[in-house]
């Protein structure tokens, strides 16, 4: 349905439906609009005079009476984009003068691929200084326009790929590394540190299915911080060792690493 994106702005299904026909063909007269748009004739000119409000259309007098034609999708948008601006602005002054502190050692469950995804960039988006994240190729195109931004506003980005994909994908961002963590399987891992003081660890299943938490939890930021950079440093040195391992490490060292990470077929390790 072409007016579902107007309806998530505000609009009435019967404002949608006015706009887009408007759209299609002016400009119309009240009553013609209401038979192109199937907007009930009583409430047509409530509908105008609402999107007139708005800034979606213009109202055009001549000797045939007033008729109305639609402001420019690209220039609505634009109107609509300063309009939302200033509301969330006020809303956020509003909330912040409240002053309620939040808690301090929170745990948030949340469920669904979306969900997750969302936190994620949320916790992208309020990095001041650094962010350590690990993750595999379907995440990393989700977040990478939000990575991209926090790379382009100064903060630090240390990527760990965990399907060690065997060529970029072009969509992790920063200083990136790979290693294979997590075994082929449906599920997928996600981890995203903000700025050492708060973390999303998420396992993203098929489809939408996963199950994710968020926390400021100084512990489980510190583990997961712990994990990735490990995980980064045990990666550099087995690639600094490719191919040699095999001599240099006892078996059981050698069987333990292949414990916690399979090679994969073919790989020297």
């Amino acid at each position: 349905m072409p007016s579902k994106p107007l309806h998530r702005l505000g609009f009435s299904d019967y404002e949608a439906r006015a706009y887009f026909a408007l759209l299609k063909r002016s400009p119309l007269n009240g009553y013609e609009l209401a038979k192109r748009s199937r907007v009930p004739r009583a409430n047509i000119y409530s509908v105008l005079q609402k999107l007139e409000e708005r800034g979606a259309v213009l109202r055009v007098e001549g000797e045939a009476g007033v008729r109305y034609a639609p402001v420019r999708p690209l220039e609505l948008i634009g109107r609509l984009e300063s309009r939302f601006g200033e509301v969330l602005r006020a809303a956020r002054r509003a909330m912040e003068g409240v002053g309620t502190p939040a808690e301090d050692a929170y745990v948030w469950s949340v469920r669904g691929a979306s969900g997750a995804l969302e936190h994620a960039r949320g916790l992208i988006e309020q990095a001041q200084h650094e962010l350590v994240v690990a993750l595999g190729p379907q995440e990393a195109r989700a977040l990478a326009a939000s990575m991209g931004d926090a790379e382009a506003r100064g903060v630090r980005v240390r990527t760990l790929c965990v399907a060690a994909c065997p060529q970029e994908c072009g969509a992790c961002r920063g200083r990136i590394y790979r290693y294979r963590v997590v075994p082929d399987g449906l599920s997928r891992w996600l981890v995203v540190v903000a700025d050492g003081s708060e973390v999303l660890c998420a396992e993203m299943g098929p489809g939408e299915e996963a199950l994710a938490v968020r926390t400021c939890q100084s512990l489980l930021v510190d583990l997961a911080t712990w994990f990735v950079d490990h995980t980064v440093a045990l990666a550099a040195l087995l690639d600094d060792l490719a191919g040699r391992l095999g001599s240099l490490l006892h078996p059981e060292t050698r069987a333990l690493l292949e414990s916690v990470a399979p090679a994969d077929p073919g790989s020297d390790r």
